[in-house]
This record gives C-alpha cells, sequence and structure tokens, in this order.
C-alpha cells in the first residue's frame, strides 16, 4: 500500500487500501431481469468502463488536501460514510479503489454496468435508488457498515439536482454512527459531459487531479427531525464549500 501524505503535495498513487485481509459481505444481486441483448451491453459497457477506469487513473497525479481529516474519521474506531457529488464518479472510482466500499447503485440497465464496473475495482454495489428498492438498499447498507464495510453516497445521485445534498448518507449515518467524509475531486483537465444532468467529469490522462476531504460530520443516533435537518444542510454547505477550494485550485494551476 503506497504511502498518503497527510498535507496537500503531488502523489502518482493514493492510498488503495484501508483494511487489508477483510472479507467482502454478500451482497444481494440485482433482482431487475435484463434482456439477452441488455446483458451483452452491460457485459460491453462494464470491461469499457473497467479498463478506462484503469488506464486513465494510473496516469494521474495527485493533490490531496485534508488527509488529516480522513485519518480523524478513521480513528473514530466505525466505518466511513464518504459524501460526494454524482460528476466525480469515474476519479473517486479510482482514488478510493479496493477498500471495500459499498456503494448504492440504481437497478436499471445504467445502474447495473456501473455497479460491475466498480466491483471490479474493489467496491460492493447496493442495487437501489430513490425511485426503485432504495430502502431495501439502504437498510442493506445500515447491516453492512455495522459489520465494519465503509459506504458511500453520491449525494446528489441518481438524477439529481445536480449538487443538491439528498438525505441518505444522513440517514445512514444516524443508523449506524458512522462519521460522514465529504469529499470533492477536481481535475485539471477533464472531458465534461454537459448535456447530462450533472455534468459528468472524466479526468484527461496525465493531468492533474486534487482531492479535498472535509472533517468528518457526526450524526447522533437519537437525532432528531430538526437536528437531522440541520447535519443535512452541514453536508451540503461542506460540499459547497469543497467545490469552491476545488474551483481556486483550478484556476491557479
Amino acid at each position: 500500500m503506497p504511502d498518503v501524505p497527510t498535507k496537500s503535495s503531488n502523489a502518482v498513487e493514493p492510498a488503495t487500501a484501508a483494511r487489508s485481509g477483510e472479507s467482502p459481505d454478500e451482497i444481494a444481486e440485482n433482482p431487475r431481469p435484463f434482456t439477452l441483448w441488455e446483458r451483452v451491453q452491460i457485459f460491453v459497457a462494464t470491461w469499457v468502463g473497467y479498463f478506462a477506469v484503469l488506464v486513465i487513473g494510473r496516469s494521474l497525479r495527485w493533490e490531496i488536501h485534508g488527509w488529516e481529516n480522513f485519518e480523524a474519521a478513521e480513528r473514530s474506531g466505525r466505518s466511513v460514510v464518504y459524501a460526494f457529488w454524482h460528476a466525480e464518479i469515474f476519479a473517486a472510482t479510482w482514488f478510493w479503489r479496493q477498500r471495500g466500499i459499498v456503494v448504492m447503485t440504481s437497478q436499471n440497465f445504467d445502474g447495473e454496468y456501473i455497479g460491475r464496473i466498480i466491483q471490479l475495482h474493489g467496491y460492493g454495489a447496493s442495487r437501489g435508488s430513490s425511485s426503485r428498492g432504495g430502502m431495501r438498499a439502504l437498510v442493506e447498507m445500515v447491516r453492512l457498515v455495522r459489520k465494519g464495510r465503509p459506504a458511500a453516497f453520491t449525494v446528489d445521485g441518481p438524477r439529481g439536482p445536480r449538487h443538491v445534498a439528498k438525505p441518505g448518507v444522513m440517514l445512514l449515518a444516524k443508523a449506524t454512527g458512522a462519521p460522514i467524509v465529504c469529499f470533492h475531486i477536481v481535475p485539471e483537465r477533464a472531458w465534461v459531459f454537459r448535456k447530462s444532468w450533472d455534468r459528468t467529469e472524466i479526468p484527461r490522462p496525465f493531468s492533474h487531479a486534487a482531492i479535498f476531504i472535509a472533517p468528518p460530520i457526526l450524526v447522533s443516533e437519537d437525532a432528531s427531525e430538526a437536528e437531522q435537518s440541520r447535519k443535512l444542510e452541514q453536508v451540503q454547505s461542506t460540499l459547497d464549500g469543497l467545490v469552491r477550494q476545488g474551483f481556486t485550485w483550478r484556476r491557479s494551476s
């Protein structure tokens, strides 16, 4: 496992394993059936996506800001719940790979191949979304986090609105006592899918990328509805602040 700096620096490789030797818990398969043609497309998209993340990810040069905040969350002795924006899935998949992080993916066609791509990079995929199977997937994530697995939420996913935090991450933290770690990834140069609702970013090969990690947010297991609302607002404001930091970094790089 390569070293990860605790201060802002250039690093060819981020950390790749948090808990070596852990055996993954069984995660339910997608209950939705797919046609033969859909399965063929999913197979092709899975392997194209896997190698795209692998090849581009290995070429990136990283600056890491706030690693001490991640370490503080880990010292709590509980699993970590990561929170980030949907547009950053590509770069985040590479940076946090091989940690056994459980991510909620939708049960539809796109969610299926995305789930398979991230599983090949060492994640778990809990199938569900705000529109279908979300409560089942959230219950599954609660069970896994309580067993020691980290989890992650694209808090404005799966369909937006862009950069508007939804309560799933806060509900998971409340149910498990896990600290929420918000982060934001900014590639120096990227392809941006401007017609997609989230404006997905894919870093250009061999470019710099910066990750900004905020101090952990704790949600009490007996938090009232008012307190939950305040914590969700804190997640929103924290991510907004990280976006501003990223914008400043990109302008100066």
